[in-house]
């Protein structure tokens, strides 16, 4: 939008902070290259567009926003004569985007010093090289220490989460091992104890009844029930006192594994009617180890199952083997990632899902997202951790209007309001020294905002902490723009 040309006077431009140390020809020339012009209420430009002039305010009001989502959010509003905006990094030519990173208008009729940023370049060249090296270097040693850190974030969260990993993987594996060789040692006992019987002079049809008992005790322990601690205890105790009765040897150790494969009295006088009395104890004994056979067998495909799940998960968070863009379920990303980080919330940290599973895929980047996910819950058991390490962590996502939700909630001490504004400037964090970089909620804005074009809103009041991520349902092409700073 173009304002109405008006008089440039070198001696209201020097009035102003910026221009105060010009001389009286570098203001004439300033004068002569640049123009003012007035605005009456309304759009100035437009974040996005070339950045084509660098603005200095004479007198009026005007307001910044920037874009996030599909809404523009007021930075700035501000009367105070000298402020400036526009193409500021003109100097740095076309080694950045030149183009305006906010929206500016005015509220009442405006009146502003207006230099193109060709021009404002060349000054700058001219009249301050020193400054504009030491703002050249401060520019990108800001961006390179942003990326280096932001590198070493990355870093320490995957080594938080190896370590997780590699002790959530550690019991489940254990597990397996140590229940492979008790299955070892119970076969070779059951080969004996087959030799024992066969080596017996049993007809055939008793043999043959054993063996149908064996099969018909396998399926009862793939069906067992789930008996509450008392239940279970009655039980044994019942299973205790009929093979005390039949004279079974160390009746009360072999009882608590009947019983948790869900055999009763009622199997056992089927046992005893099936084989003579003679030969009974060794048939219990035979079938015992049947039993801890099947029992085994089930303990290792749990464990082995449990690893497959973690890996699976690994995958799911790391997106190794997936597209950089796709439409991704974000509950399946959630649940990754809370269970990539399941030992670092702990015990003492109760974790609620509330998903709305009806909610829509969404166009995304997974595995930033995820990373996203990640900084968000660490933040979150920080907080919690903070206020004596128990608390509620609450994952809920719903459908807002034609965005998903994805809402982290925290019953820690909350943001003070005066640091509220600040949480997401880069290297701004509440945490010990060592134990936060300050990118955190930077790298996870830049991720929600400037890639998935969504928003990252902080609700927050003591023991009410509400991190909202909106994501839109729909995106025209994949965003592979890099990243603006915030």
């Amino acid at each position: 939008m173009s304002g109405r040309p008006m008089p440039c006077s070198p001696r209201e431009v020097g009035s102003l902070f910026l221009f105060e140390k010009l001389s009286p020809e570098q203001l004439g020339r300033l004068c002569a290259a640049g123009r003012v012009e007035r605005f009456e209420p309304g759009p100035v430009y437009t974040e996005g567009e070339p950045a084509t002039c660098f603005y200095v305010m004479i007198e009026g009001t005007v307001v910044l926003s920037r874009r996030v989502g599909g809404d523009d959010v007021e930075v700035s509003r501000t009367s105070q004569r000298g402020v400036y905006a526009g193409s500021m990094q003109a100097y740095l030519g076309d080694r950045v985007p030149q183009v305006y990173n906010n929206s500016m208008r005015v509220t009442e009729p405006t009146r502003f010093f207006v230099l193109p940023a060709e021009t404002f370049s060349g000054f700058m060249q001219e009249w301050f090289p020193m400054a504009v090296h030491l703002l050249e270097g401060l520019f990108f040693g800001s961006k390179s220490m942003q990326r280096a850190i932001g590198q070493r974030e990355r870093l320490l969260a995957l080594g938080s989460l190896s370590a997780g990993l590699t002790h959530e993987l550690n019991n489940p594996a254990a597990a397996a091992v140590r229940a492979t060789a008790t299955l070892r040692e119970r076969v070779g006992k059951m080969r004996h104890k087959l030799r024992v019987i066969s080596a017996g002079s049993y007809a055939p049809e008793v043999l043959a009844n054993l063996i149908e008992i064996q099969e018909r005790t396998a399926e009862r322990v793939a069906k067992a029930p789930v008996l509450s601690p008392l239940e279970a205890s009655d039980r044994e105790d019942a299973v205790t006192d009929w093979l005390d009765d039949h004279d079974i040897p160390e009746g009360w150790r072999i009882a608590p594994v009947f019983v948790q494969a869900g055999l009763d009295i009622d199997w056992l006088d089927q046992v005893a009617a099936a084989v003579d009395e003679a030969i009974l104890p060794s048939a219990i004994g035979w079938l015992n180890y049947t039993v801890e056979t099947e029992l085994l067998m089930d303990e290792i495909d749990d464990s082995t199952s449990r690893i497959s799940h973690l890996v699976d998960a690994a995958k799911q968070y790391s997106q190794l083997d997936r597209a950089p863009f796709q439409v991704a379920d974000v509950h399946d990303l959630l649940d990754s990632t809370l269970l990539m980080l399941s030992g670092k919330i702990g015990p003492r940290i109760k974790v609620v899902k509330d998903y709305d599973r009806t909610a829509p895929k969404v166009p995304a980047y997974p595995a930033e997202l995820n990373q996203v996910w990640t900084n968000l819950i660490d933040n979150a058991v920080h907080a919690i951790d903070s206020t004596g390490g128990e608390g509620t962590l609450t994952v809920r996502t719903a459908l807002d209007h034609d965005r998903l939700l994805v809402e982290f909630r925290d019953t820690g001490p909350g943001v003070p309001k005066e640091i509220r504004s600040r949480i997401f400037d880069p290297f701004f964090t509440t945490k010990p020294v060592g134990e936060g970089t300050g990118l955190g909620l930077d790298i996870s804005w830049r991720i929600v905002v400037n890639k998935h074009h969504g928003s990252l809103l902080v609700e927050s009041e003591p023991g009410d902490t509400r991190f909202q991520v909106l994501l839109p349902l729909t995106a025209a092409e994949p965003d592979t723009s890099p990243e603006e700073p915030a």
